[in-house]
């Protein structure tokens, strides 16, 4: 097939094209000096993926929507997917929302998820996506535009938020991470990793999924009531109000413990050897 992606000069585009040129499709790419290309990607492609950030993912798709025909499908693959898709919907074209659980510095998408979000396709479609990825090694999940933007709330939006407050709690204490580094347990390093790793990439990026999704607010809310309830135990010296919170969320996460020990084992012996 002729394939189509609007923003392939980026990092997650650019890791697409080799997913479908490996695939043996054709694959054209355009990005904001080559307007022409997205004219040719929007009328001649069978697919055509939009591939640019999420603040210009809905304007896109409205420019685009109407020179689109039933016969081709339209895809995006950014952290949101309601409002993405209902974008997508006002197009005759078939619908189907994708989003790499991953950023575009990775290498592969082996071994890595891959959301899909069908909204108006037939099984061909929805096949051919998990096929393709598949065959690349991927993980592959399927689910509606709404329960992923819930579940987006909780896997990113709670613990982006949780790792920018422990930064920011850090800069306010004034304490460098630098001074801190001949104290470091192995599980501070890996809290100090996602705090570097987080702070090292686009700020607007984080914003745009914090904002955009509005299943965050309520998400975000219980966490500092949460918070708020945490610190009255310890500051009252609570022991016993601690502690049954810490065995309630405990019995709530069950066996799921017993395999972040693991996982986390294994991190830490890597860290270790290091």
């Amino acid at each position: 097939m002729r394939i189509g992606i609007i923003g392939g000069n980026g990092g997650m585009g650019s890791l697409f094209f080799g997913v479908f040129a490996r695939a043996g499709h054709e694959v054209l790419i355009s990005g904001r000096k080559t307007p022409e290309v997205t004219d040719e990607i929007v009328a001649t492609c069978d697919i055509v993926m939009v591939s640019v950030p999420i603040h210009a993912t809905v304007p896109l798709i409205e420019a685009i929507a109407p020179s689109l025909t039933p016969g081709q499908v339209l895809c995006d693959l950014t952290s949101l997917k309601v409002a993405p898709v209902r974008a997508m919907l006002a197009s005759p074209a078939k619908v189907i929302g994708l989003h790499p659980m991953f950023g575009p510095s990775a290498p592969t998408i082996a071994g890595q998820t891959v959301v899909l979000t069908p909204a108006r396709c037939d099984d061909h479609v929805v096949e051919f996506f998990t096929n393709l990825l598949q065959r690349e090694g991927a993980q592959v999940t399927i689910t509606t535009p709404q329960h992923h933007d819930a579940m987006m709330a909780i896997v990113q939006g709670l613990t982006h938020f949780v790792t920018l407050t422990v930064a920011e709690t850090v800069r306010r204490l004034g304490i460098p991470p630098k001074e801190t580094l001949p104290f470091m347990s192995p599980v501070y390093r890996i809290e100090m990793g996602m705090v570097g790793r987080l702070l090292s990439q686009d700020p607007v990026l984080y914003y745009d999924i914090l904002h955009g999704n509005p299943q965050v607010p309520n998400v975000l809310s219980t966490y500092l009531d949460a918070a708020c309830s945490l610190q009255r135990g310890i500051t009252t010296r609570d022991a016993q109000e601690f502690v049954d919170t810490f065995r309630s969320d405990a019995a709530f996460f069950g066996d799921y413990c017993a395999r972040a020990m693991r996982e986390t084992d294994q991190i830490i012996a890597g860290m270790v050897r290091g």
